[in-house]
C-alpha cells in the first residue's frame, strides 16, 4: 500500500481520537424543565481511565504505521544464467528475499520454496504478469515470465496479506 495513505489514515486516526477525548465532558449539558428526558444517563470517568485509553490508542497508532511503513526490505538482484535471470526465494513466514530487483526484456524464472505450513501461503500471486500458481510445502515450485515495461510490481500470498516487491529495471 502507499505510505502517504497509510500515514494519513493513521493520523485522521489520532486527531478523531484527541476530538473525542477532548469534547467528551467539554459541554456540560443543562437541564431545563422543559426538556424531554433523555433515554441515556452520563457515565463520568476517572480522568486518569481517559488518558488510559487515549494513550492506548496512540500505542496502537503507533504500531500500526510500525507494521506497515518501518518494514525494511530484504533485497536481491537477480542472477542471470544461460540468458534467464534466476532468484530463489523462500517462503517462511513471508518471503525472503522481499525485494527482487530484474532487468526488462529478460526472462525471469523466480524458484520458490514454501517451508512454512500456514495456508495463506499456499498461492503465490503475480497480477501484472498474470501469475496465480500453488506452492506445495517443502517443494520448489517456479514461475517464469519476461517484463515488458519497468516499474515496481507487487506479488502477494493467496489472501494478499503477505506482501513483496520486483522492481524490473531499465538497463
Amino acid at each position: 500500500m502507499n505510505k502517504l495513505y497509510l500515514l494519513s489514515n493513521g493520523l485522521l486516526a489520532l486527531c478523531l481520537l484527541l476530538v473525542v477525548a477532548t469534547t467528551a465532558g467539554a459541554s456540560p449539558q443543562t437541564k431545563d424543565s422543559h426538556d424531554e428526558p433523555s433515554r441515556f444517563s452520563r457515565i463520568n470517568q476517572p480522568f486518569s481511565l481517559k488518558v488510559g485509553v487515549t494513550l492506548g490508542g496512540l500505542v496502537l497508532i503507533g504500531a500500526q504505521l510500525w507494521w506497515f511503513m518501518g518494514k525494511k526490505y530484504q533485497i536481491k538482484q537477480s542472477q542471470l544464467k544461460q540468458g534467464i535471470q534466476e532468484l530463489d526465494v523462500t517462503v517462511e513466514g513471508g518471503y525472503d528475499p522481499d525485494y527482487l530487483v530484474i532487468n526488462l526484456g529478460t526472462p525471469v524464472r523466480i524458484s520458490f520454496l514454501r517451508k512454512d505450513d500456514n495456508a495463506c501461503l499456499e498461492q503465490i500471486l503475480i497480477p501484472d504478469f498474470g501469475i496465480n500458481t500453488r506452492l506445495p510445502l517443502n517443494e520448489i515450485r517456479t514461475v517464469e515470465f519476461t517484463p515488458q515495461k519497468a516499474g515496481e510490481y507487487e506479488f502477494t500470498c493467496g489472501m494478499r496479506m503477505y506482501r513483496g516487491l520486483l522492481k524490473v529495471k531499465d538497463i
